[in-house]
């Protein structure tokens, strides 16, 4: 069901890959809501993607850009103004990605190079992008800028390794950051804090499956979808959350506030 919550507006969508992803289903409701965007991807994420399956469905062009890159990131922004007829009102950060873990290495043997690839993909290029923006002055009075994060940033999970390490970085960036849009721009900048989603990404996490199902039954309105996350998103992006900034908003069903539920008694009970 569409309500026009983004009619008329433009923006730019980081980390679109396929149809599993966050940033795909944003794409699509941001779409049958009326609002006009850009697609963008690292090239090697596009290649390995169906991004242009995405941009054909919601008439959208593509701009690649390695969100790492200031150079890449100023001219994506430019361009997409360009394209789109003027500032933005909302961008959406997808982007997280650790070598630790897709090699292997355990949290206390991180080699350090990996290390860094991962927080200045997954973290610091959420601080680059808001940089960019803030300096080009590319967004709206309103505008709305959301990453995405996971609650690894305040308790630990093993098996997250340095990703924690990174959306707690991430976090905190739109806090810093989201204190300076705000009273220079009247920008807003927030993080949701999702669900454990079987996203490509998060697929790669060891003990994915086992922890996608304790999840489920720690939390009472069960695991948000990346549907839910995207039809989240949108509120953020529209007009109706006008004042909320600087915040990390849990969307998990419940997950973070619960200490234990009746089931996760009941498996151990057994």
């Amino acid at each position: 069901m569409s309500y026009n919550l983004l009619k008329g507006k433009r923006g730019i969508i980081f980390g679109a890959l396929d149809e599993n992803s966050i940033a795909w289903k944003t794409a699509e409701r941001a779409h049958e809501e009326g609002a006009n965007f850009v697609l963008t991807n690292a090239p090697i994420a596009m290649r390995m993607g169906q991004i242009q399956e995405l941009a054909n469905k919601t008439g959208s062009e593509i701009i690649p850009a390695d969100a790492t890159s200031e150079e890449d990131l100023k001219a994506l922004v430019t361009r997409a103004m360009e394209l789109l007829g003027g500032k933005l009102d909302f961008v959406l950060h997808s982007i997280g990605m650790s070598v630790n873990v897709r090699k292997g290495k355990h949290y206390t043997d991180q080699n350090y190079d990996w290390t860094a690839k991962g927080w200045d993909v997954s973290a610091l290029s959420f601080h680059k992008v808001c940089k960019t923006l803030y300096q080009e002055d590319a967004m709206n009075p309103w505008g709305s800028i959301v990453a995405l994060t996971y609650m690894a940033a305040q308790r630990t999970f093993p098996d997250y390794n340095d990703m924690a390490d990174n959306k707690a970085y991430l976090e905190s960036i739109a806090r810093s950051f989201g204190y300076f849009f705000g009273k220079d721009k009247q920008v807003r900048v927030n993080t949701i804090s999702q669900s454990p989603t079987p996203t490509t990404a998060g697929k790669g996490v060891k003990g994915f499956d086992g922890f996608i199902s304790y999840a489920e039954k720690m939390s009472p309105l069960g695991n948000a979808t990346a549907q839910d996350c995207a039809d989240y998103t949108i509120t953020l992006f529209s007009d109706l959350t006008r004042k909320v900034t600087m915040q990390n908003l849990f969307h998990d069903g419940g997950f973070s506030s619960t200490g234990v539920s009746q089931e996760v008694i009941e498996h151990f009970d057994n």
